[in-house]
């Protein structure tokens, strides 16, 4: 692991016992990541588009979208993402608590790369996280993270 690329992923979550799960679940990853967390989806286009304190953000490897978000919604976060000449090749994955068909056929309709159900189980929560970041980054080849 001593020359592996460290994997950012951005984890875009407002519910605190989530994102602790989920750090929990990526501690213990095959792969080396940082992982930086933004609770609604106005920080989330923030990070992204390096503004209002976010200048200096790294450009995530991944992003792992909430639905519910407050002051902006996921979907209108995937969106202006999936819009984005520069962001629209960095994956989305959505991880929500919605089983909604509309939601599934709306994120797909608008580029999302995947769409999970967040299971209620805490030890099926992590093994999901787990599976995400194990297909995206030791199965799945990535372009490039340029600009």
């Amino acid at each position: 692991m001593e020359n592996m690329k460290q994997i950012n992923i951005l984890l875009v979550e407002d519910d605190p016992g989530d994102v602790r799960l989920a750090r929990e679940a990526l501690k213990e990853s095959k792969v080396q990541n940082i992982i930086n967390v933004v609770s609604d989806g106005v920080d989330a286009l923030d990070y992204l588009f390096k503004r209002n304190g976010f200048e200096k953000a790294e450009r995530p490897d991944l992003i792992i979208l909430d639905l519910n978000l407050p002051k902006k919604d996921g979907r209108e976060v995937l969106a202006q993402i999936k819009e984005d000449t520069d962001l629209k090749r960095i994956p989305v994955v959505i991880l929500t608590i919605s089983k909604s068909e509309e939601d599934i056929l709306k994120t797909y309709n608008l580029h999302a790369n995947c769409f999970i159900t967040k299971p209620l189980d805490l030890n099926k929560f992590i093994e999901v996280v787990q599976a995400i970041e194990d297909f995206w980054f030791t199965i799945v080849k990535l372009p490039g993270n340029k600009y």
